[in-house]
């Protein structure tokens, strides 16, 4: 597995496993335990999805040990403000059944995050995470952030996948040394994500599948990426990407399906805010 080292001197691997949608604890553990059984050691949770408890469970009866697994939560909402935002981090704490997480990440820019973020920040200190970050912070609020806080953030999760490549944020993310981190690798299959023709062209030229291509173009753009599959065979193939590289003229042609806008969600929009702070 490779890894980035982040703007703290933290190690993070750049391959993950992610949980969103899993939030049954029976599924959720299972899956957990075949990702570390196949080798993922990056694994992406967060208290909006409901299976804190079921990660740490799978992660305890794995026997990897804990300093070998890179551990990710998030603050929600309704959690915002320093000093419900601390109470949530031990909360989260409990729940994982470990002593500190490897990344705590504030889940959405919204609601008190400044508060949030100096709740992160006293986390880090104390021990309790050993790197802090940001999760759908756009270049405005990532540049507000970056310049009033003490600690700049170490990681921003965004949507990134071929369709969408987060072009306008990534100059913000390389003068403050934010690392870029991907959600929906895969687009949740939209856009005809698994046939697109490009993509499959590109992947019946290396042997490989469509799936692999794309996170070997994140990969080799520097992105961190955290995959989920509810089926093994399938864990195994997105780990699989670490023996082939993209010739040059592949990425400048996958560097072409960027349509520079999200497929799932639009922060700026209002009817969309008003739903996720209603979320609890």
């Amino acid at each position: 597995m490779q890894h980035l080292v982040l703007n703290n001197g933290v190690k993070m691997p750049i391959l993950g496993f992610g949980v969103f949608q899993i939030p049954e604890a029976r599924e959720c553990e299972r899956v957990v335990t075949d990702a570390l059984g196949v080798g993922y050691r990056l694994i992406d949770t967060a208290q909006a999805y409901g299976n804190e408890e079921a990660v740490g469970k799978a992660i305890r009866a794995s026997g990897v040990p804990r300093d070998e697994i890179f551990l990710t939560s998030k603050v929600w909402i309704s959690n915002s403000g320093e000093n419900k935002a601390m109470a949530s981090i031990d909360e989260s704490l409990r729940k994982l059944n470990t002593d500190y997480l490897d990344l705590m990440l504030i889940h959405q820019p919204f609601g008190d995050y400044y508060g949030t973020y100096r709740a992160l920040e006293q986390a880090l200190k104390m021990g309790k995470c050993r790197a802090i970050g940001l999760s759908n912070f756009f270049a405005d609020r990532l540049v507000d952030l970056c310049n009033f806080m003490e600690v700049r953030p170490q990681v921003n999760q965004m949507e990134t996948h071929v369709f969408q490549q987060q072009v306008a944020l990534r100059p913000y993310l390389d003068k403050y040394k934010v690392q870029l981190e991907s959600w929906g690798p895969f687009a949740e299959g939209k856009n005809n994500f698994f046939t697109q023709p490009l993509l499959t062209k590109i992947a019946a030229k290396r042997g490989k599948s469509v799936a692999q291509v794309a996170l070997r173009f994140l990969i080799q753009s520097g992105i961190i990426a955290i995959p989920k599959s509810a089926h093994r065979q399938r864990m195994e193939e997105n780990i699989d990407v670490f023996d082939f590289e993209l010739k040059k003229s592949d990425m400048e042609q996958l560097r072409g399906l960027d349509t520079k806008r999200s497929l799932f969600c639009n922060h700026h929009d209002p009817e969309f805010v008003q739903a996720l702070v209603e979320l609890r």
